[in-house]
């Protein structure tokens, strides 16, 4: 609903007071001791009992006339883009059926490197997309097929532990599980692939907004590149089609840093059926010392909670990042005020909480063992981390 003016908020006065009392919104589900953040949305105790006494006074209308709307640009949550770069046709989805994962390659036309400080993904159908991550691949990754350009793999990525059903992959049913992926030697990730293969620019998810960099940081471009659009789709029971582009803004100060990201992942667990808080963990070792920029939780309907600790060289052990209460509708990346240091040596050890019980509203069915998968329906456990390596 739009709450831009007294006449459209006043009926919404009741819901406001309820969510605005018990912290739902604004939606932001980080625990704040291990900020602060850039791009915090909370309210602080007197922004909160200003608008609560206001609501308690009946919410009268104020004196005068009101300020005069900000303008914000077409579509664009953070300002119109330097440039768009959009699928380069529709790509249609049935009305029925399973999940389906698309992949495309999109030239940037780039003829020197650029610098992105900002990126948008903006969704061609908000209905249909799950969601849209973009990834940046040098011109040499890139090869010709026969139907056109392909990523060109330099390792296996699957390693026979999945198998596909339609358009998505899923973990075999016979894979080991393994819900501490921190005994295995990648950490929970598929053996022998990397974290995450290239930079990822932007990403569409749930409640997230535009994918922003601090000042003096960007993420790089190389001439000639291409980004790959990773397209989740859902059905909705009737025929869609999408279109999504990705906006970038460059940097317009010197860039000091080259953010890059690690994808810390388990994909070997198995949550029991009806169990309301298990346990899965992963873990990722940082040879080089670096600075953490943001930290993204990603799970799906199950997903409850998510601690990242660091095991530092010496073996004392530090919370870094922690959201207590993780909601599927709200996978907010979050910005750190200032980049945290983290030594050479380091263990980054994600611990998450899935529900699969029936007191989960958004479980699709409590009565399934529940393992990793592409699908929505299935689960992930990954925390990602935006860095910049120390000089």
């Amino acid at each position: 609903m739009s709450l831009g003016t007294w006449d459209e908020v006043r009926p919404w006065v009741k819901a406001i007071r309820k969510a605005v009392a018990n912290g739902e919104m604004p939606p932001w589900h980080a625990d704040p001791r291990y900020g602060p953040y850039r791009n915090a949305r909370g309210l602080d105790d007197s922004e909160r009992r200003t608008l609560l006494d206001w609501i308690d006074a009946g919410a009268p209308r104020g004196d005068g006339e009101a300020p005069p709307p900000p303008l914000f640009a077409e579509g664009w949550q953070g300002g119109e883009p330097d440039v768009v770069v959009a699928l380069p046709q529709e790509i249609s989805i049935p009305a029925d059926g399973g999940d389906e994962y698309h992949y495309v390659l999109v030239p940037t036309g780039f003829a020197e490197e650029r610098w992105v400080q900002s990126a948008e993904v903006r969704p061609g159908n908000r209905k249909a997309l799950h969601h849209a991550t973009v990834f940046v691949f040098p011109p040499e990754r890139i090869e010709q097929g026969p139907d056109g350009p392909r990523l060109r793999r330099t390792q296996p990525v699957e390693a026979g532990l999945t198998e596909r059903v339609g358009k998505v992959l899923q973990v075999r049913a016979d894979a080991p599980v393994v819900n501490d992926g921190c005994t295995l030697p990648d950490g929970g990730s598929w053996p022998g692939s990397p974290p995450r293969e290239g930079p990822q620019i932007g990403v569409f998810l749930p409640g997230k907004g535009p994918d922003l960099r601090p000042a003096g940081m960007a993420v790089r471009v190389p001439a000639g590149a291409y980004l790959m659009f990773q397209l989740h789709y859902s059905p909705t029971g009737q025929p869609e089609t999408d279109r999504t582009r990705i906006g970038l803004r460059f940097a317009n100060d010197r860039v000091e840093h080259e953010v890059k990201r690690v994808e810390i992942w388990n994909n070997h667990f198995a949550i029991p059926p009806r169990a309301s808080a298990h346990e899965v963990r992963s873990c990722y070792r940082f040879e080089r010392a670096v600075r953490a920029v943001s930290f993204t939780a990603h799970m799906h309907y199950r997903g409850r909670a998510m601690t990242a600790e660091a095991i530092y060289p010496d073996g004392t052990t530090e919370t870094v990042f922690s959201v207590p209460t993780y909601s599927f509708n709200w996978q907010t990346t979050y910005v750190l005020e200032a980049p945290r240091q983290i030594p050479a040596g380091t263990t980054i050890r994600t611990t998450a909480l899935f529900d699969n019980s029936a007191a989960n509203a958004l479980n699709p069915d409590p009565e399934q063992t529940v393992r990793w998968g592409e699908p929505t329906g299935s689960e992930m456990m990954g925390l990602w981390v935006e860095y910049v390596e120390q000089p």
